[in-house]
């Protein structure tokens, strides 16, 4: 698996496809594999990665303060490395909050920006959330966020329950503070002042019981041009829910936008 230190932390990221890049940034308490089934079905078009944040996967756990900028820059690092100066980049949650972050501070290198839950400031809950990942019994508490993340009723499904177990399974290697730092990095970050700049194609997308919802459709009215999309019986983790409705608005955006591959 390819490992970018680019940024000074150990960075790690499948890469799978041809074609131009589509860069894939995940939620908390996810990883890479959140966007598991996009990475099957876009790398038929593009050069999809999928990297693990700091903090999550096989990436560095740091729990020394760091910002949303650090975690760009993270990002930032896995393109040069892989030597990509154009890029779509996707993002999930705090993903579409670094996604966002990019697409401003570095519009020469962003074909398009796709937010997922799209909030432009840090949402709710952070000190409820901090408190839990640094509980005593973190992986307890990873399985409740990711509960409340789902639709009502998708971890009862065989669907859910599988994508449950497939997060649970390495909850014991995750780092509570590191956790805790990337909650306390998004919550100081406030981009809503700066969306009316906006200069690349942006999508937003949300699930019809995403929390997040509010929030992204605050940043689709305030960025020009920007789509909103709103998948069916999703909740804030739509890209794994159900991967074909959820891939449907971001196909179609890509294309009335030229950037889907002749």
């Amino acid at each position: 698996m390819p490992i970018s230190t680019a940024s000074g932390v150990n960075i790690y990221y499948d890469i799978t496809g041809q074609g131009p890049a589509m860069v894939m940034v995940h939620a908390n308490p996810y990883d890479r594999r959140l966007w598991m089934f996009q990475a099957a079905r876009f790398s038929q078009f593009f050069t999809v990665i999928s990297l693990d944040i700091r903090g999550y996967g096989l990436s560095d756990k740091p729990e020394t303060p760091f910002t949303l900028e650090d975690m760009a820059d993270d990002v930032l690092g896995v393109c040069k490395t892989e030597g990509i100066d154009k890029a779509i980049f996707v993002g999930c949650s705090v993903g579409s909050g670094i996604a966002l972050l990019l697409g401003l501070d570095h519009p020469a290198m962003t074909e398009a920006i796709v937010l997922v839950g799209g909030s432009s400031r840090g949402g709710g809950n952070i000190q409820r959330r901090i408190d839990g990942f640094t509980s005593a019994d973190l992986p307890a508490y990873r399985r409740l966020h990711m509960t409340e993340l789902f639709a009502p009723g998708f971890t009862e499904t065989p669907h859910g329950r599988w994508v449950m177990n497939l997060f649970d399974e390495n909850s014991h290697t995750l780092s509570g503070e590191s956790i805790a730092q990337i909650f306390r990095a998004r919550a100081v970050c406030n981009m809503t002042p700066r969306l009316a700049g906006m200069k690349v194609p942006t999508l937003v997308i949300n699930g019809e019981h995403d929390g997040s919802m509010p929030g992204g459709t605050e940043t689709a009215a305030l960025i020009p041009g920007a789509v909103h999309a709103v998948i069916p019986g999703t909740g804030h983790a739509c890209s794994i829910e159900d991967p074909m409705a959820f891939d449907a608005p971001l196909i179609k955006f890509l294309k009335d936008k030229g950037l889907w591959p002749a």
